[in-house]
């Protein structure tokens, strides 16, 4: 925790104020002091929607502290569960609130012995994580919570899974035995070991294909109906999208590309969360036959957590441009493949760990190809890229051309950062001269990913870095976030935003996706449209035009020690307007070196032979 006036990633609540706001009727209470409770109006101004912000606070004030926090948060717990009704109420500190090191846990089992609802204390540490580490973990919490508790259920319901061999039973499903009226055959994919009711008995369970609880006689029908959940998988093919929620960057219609990709493909949305998701079909979430991770920030401790639990396979490779968005098809395949491959095995009584298969993903056709694959997508990326997608063609044109060897430097979020600076070097031969990340628990991954594609790379959570940085660098143009955006009008370097945190600008009401084979069209407009390639201002200075350059200081620093004289200003107006910005702080920097205080034309053009042009 430290102070600052601008932050990449904000404090740790407000991951967990996003997570729970992007449920469906789960409400958030907030134990803080005022001033730490800004989401509300955050979330209110940002995100185009027309419901209420889910989330409360409960104020700690001087009167709270004198006779303690524990009465006003279960009050409020309370008064919360009477007036929303809601499933799911989370309690979260602030870093401020924590200080006080209160047992919020016995506040949240006192108000349980009141409410009808489910209550969760936020378990995120909120000095050593931030906004976006805390929303990954919230998320896996609640997800966990409703597993277990429905892996309880079927503990409550007296389930036993055991092997057909151990009941007697013959390959055509005839019983050898006699049968009581309580016993049951599961043929169950990926039900986990905890919920057996010993390990010997979760080493009987050696068939675990299928998906309904098998009622052996007429007997056991009556005497035990079922009431239990459904871990098995779809019929058909299907995927959770995990990860998408409030104030991401173009998440909603990034969402809506994803689905409209995986339809394509014939694999229908299973569940998406937490954004529009209801925590009472969590425990739907293990009947995909796989999981799709688009951001790295939030969404992948909970996939790891369903491949730990049921042998579940994930996709974390971002579809962000025409390559990622190809090799992302080429995994889907696989998947699909691997799980095909599975199901035949088990009938042949061939068993096969699905998360090893699913994971050997080739990029490339020619080695999926060895085999006959009941899925294959290569023509269906061959239209999409020839034909949907304008980005393989406008790669190609003149005008893409034109930014051959350009600088760019690029920075936002891993995920996004990544993911653009390959799009640059590698589709669009842009050079990227520094790609960097503001989130350093993510470092080796990003570095990993970015190397070969960039000549340095940053990793820092300091604003100030990375304007230094661009001052040093002088790209043609920054793609970020809304602070270097800031940073690129002080230095008048144009900027395109790729990645939170974002101004209310980039929450567009149309549709403008960064994902799939239509995102790579809005990427391309992106790139070109942020560089300044001078006809603009060429032609407003030819038929005349507004042009108020001379009077704002281009500089990273608020003060100046130079003046520019008359005769320089004139001199400085005559330079087309694309490149006049870089003219002037070269001149500046020479007058500095030079303990030059008044800028003449004479010391442009002694700037101008000192650079070597």
């Amino acid at each position: 925790m430290k102070l600052a006036y601008w932050m990449y990633a904000g404090p740790a609540h407000i991951g967990t104020l996003r997570v729970a706001s992007s449920f469906k009727n789960v409400h958030a209470i907030m134990h803080a002091p005022l001033g730490d409770d800004y989401f509300n109006v955050m979330r209110s101004m940002l995100e185009r929607e027309r419901d209420f912000t889910p989330v409360t606070a409960s104020i700690v004030d001087r009167h709270v502290l004198a006779r303690g926090s524990q009465n006003k948060v279960v009050e409020t717990i309370t008064r919360k569960d009477k007036e929303e009704k809601p499933d799911l109420i989370l309690l979260t500190p602030t870093c401020t609130s924590s200080i006080l090191q209160e047992d919020l846990q016995n506040f949240v089992d006192k108000a349980a012995l009141e409410s009808k609802s489910d209550l969760i204390l936020a378990d995120v540490n909120h000095y050593r994580v931030n906004e976006l580490q805390a929303a990954d973990r919230t998320l896996e919490q609640v997800v966990r919570f409703y597993i277990e508790k429905a892996k309880k259920q079927i503990g409550e319901n007296n389930v036993r899974p055991i092997s057909q061999s151990s009941l007697g039973i013959d390959k055509d499903g005839a019983s050898k035995n006699k049968i009581g009226p309580k016993t049951k055959v599961i043929q169950n994919r990926g039900v986990p070991k905890q919920s057996f009711g010993s390990q010997n008995e979760a080493s009987k369970a050696e068939v675990l294909q299928g998906t309904e609880f098998q009622e052996l006689g007429n007997e056991a029908l009556h005497a035990n109906p079922p009431q239990t959940l459904n871990f098995s998988r779809t019929e058909k093919p299907s995927a959770n999208i995990i990860g998408i929620f409030t104030l991401g960057f173009h998440n909603q219609h990034d969402c809506r590309e994803l689905k409209k990709l995986l339809n394509d493909l014939g694999v229908s949305v299973n569940l998406v969360i937490p954004e529009g998701g209801s925590i009472t079909e969590l425990h739907k979430l293990p009947q995909a036959w796989f999981n799709v991770v688009p951001y790295r920030e939030i969404g992948l401790m909970t996939a790891n957590y369903l491949l730990k639990e049921f042998d579940m396979p994930l996709i974390s490779r971002t579809p962000m441009g025409v390559v990622d968005t190809a090799l992302f098809v080429r995994q889907v395949e696989n998947v699909l493949n691997s799980i095909t491959l599975q199901e035949d095995a088990n009938k042949g009584n061939t068993q096969i760990k699905l998360s090893e298969s699913a994971q050997l993903v080739s990029d490339h056709p020619q080695e999926n190809e060895k085999t006959l694959s009941p899925f294959n997508f290569e023509e269906y990326i061959d239209q999409q890229t020839r034909f949907v997608s304008q980005a393989a063609w406008f790669s190609r044109s003149i005008d893409c051309q034109n930014l051959t060897g350009k600088k760019a430097v690029v920075f936002g979020d891993g995920t996004h950062a990544a993911s653009m600076t390959r799009i640059l070097a590698r589709e669009m031969g842009v050079r990227v001269c520094c790609a960097g990340t503001y989130c350093k628990n993510d470092a080796d991954w990003f570095r990993e990913q970015v190397q070969g594609f960039c000549d340095e790379v940053l990793i820092t959570d300091d604003h100030t870095q990375v304007g230094d940085m661009i001052a040093r660098i002088e790209p043609a143009t920054i793609f970020g976030t809304q602070m270097e955006r800031h940073i690129g009008k002080r230095l008048d370097i144009p900027c395109g935003v790729i990645s939170s945190p974002v101004h209310i600008q980039n929450f567009s009401l149309g549709y403008r996706p960064f994902l799939g084979y239509e995102g790579t069209n809005q990427i391309a407009d992106l790139v070109y449209n942020s560089f300044t390639l001078g006809m603009e201002d060429h032609l407003l200075e030819i038929f005349g035009g507004h042009d108020t350059k001379e009077v704002i200081t281009k500089s990273l620093s608020n003060s100046t020690d130079l003046t520019w004289a008359p005769d320089g200003l004139t001199e400085l107006k005559k330079i087309p307007g694309f490149v006049r910005g870089k003219i002037k702080r070269n001149t500046e920097r020479f007058a500095r070196e030079n303990s030059i205080t008044i800028i003449t034309m004479e010391v442009m053009y002694a700037a101008k032979e000192a650079a070597g042009a």
